[in-house]
């Protein structure tokens, strides 16, 4: 019971708490977008599913701490494969088992965010309908379970980096998806039911996208700048809201 009175553990947990909130808002983001092509009596279940799985599966891979290091490993060279001799190419062609799945999660991300805004700006209400009736409840849990497995990856990589204790990583990333399920109806309510937030939303997703592809080349693009520029982003299309709101009551 020692580690209740040492502020270093209470510290990290605080910390990486915070960190794995932040991580995750991505996460409630690209599962409200999923959720909300489901009819409406589903969509409340959908997140919370959705967010329990992330849950389960980080605290399963937490428990496999050996093997989620071991993905840091160089898993595949292409650099052998076509006689690059070059040092530089060779760190950029040489993938570990990590690296894939950040490469395969980041194509899907740029996929589903270029194929959403597509559809938002040329589809139409009409085509939604249509395309409505192709969207079930276990298509979108598939499609949540697919980005869970990369968000769940990079969550708990940065646990085991930043925490000492299996118990300290558990209990943050408990912690986090708790908050997570509390605060991802409200954020999914306001993203559907704001067409610019949500364009915007899929423009994080899309820019997370290639984060995560970038990182899977060693090009290390740091989340400060990311989420510097979702926050501005976000405080303009506030400000434009603020806008929009004064000129309606005064008409």
């Amino acid at each position: 019971m020692e580690w209740l009175t040492d502020p270093e553990i209470w510290i990290s947990l605080l910390t990486l708490t915070a960190l794995e909130i932040v991580l995750g808002i991505d996460n409630i983001v690209f599962i409200s977008i999923l959720s909300g092509k489901l009819p409406l009596d589903q969509q409340k279940k959908a997140r919370q599913l959705g967010l329990l799985l992330a849950l389960f599966m980080r605290v399963a891979l937490l428990f496999s701490i050996k093997w989620i290091m071991s993905l840091t490993a160089t898993f595949m060279n292409l650099a052998d494969w076509f006689n690059v001799s070059n040092e530089k190419w060779q760190a950029y062609l040489s993938f570990s088992g990590r690296d894939l799945i950040l490469l395969l999660g980041g194509l899907f991300l740029i996929y589903k965010s270029t194929t959403e805004i597509h559809h938002k700006i040329e589809g139409g209400e009409e085509g939604h309908e249509l395309r409505g009736k192709a969207v079930t409840f276990g298509n979108v849990i598939l499609q949540i379970l697919i980005l869970d497995i990369v968000f769940s990856l990079d969550s708990v990589i940065t646990a085991v980096g930043m925490a000492d204790y299996i118990g300290v990583m558990i209990a943050a990333v408990v912690i986090a998806v708790i908050i997570m399920m509390l605060s991802a109806g409200a954020i999914s309510d306001f993203v559907n039911k704001h067409p610019t937030v949500k364009m915007l939303a899929l423009a994080f997703l899309l820019l997370i996208g290639v984060s995560l592809t970038a990182e899977a080349f060693e090009q290390h693009i740091p989340k400060g700048y990311i989420y510097f520029a979702m926050a501005f982003s976000i405080l303009v299309e506030f400000l434009n809201m603020r806008a929009q709101k004064k000129v309606k009551s005064k008409t």
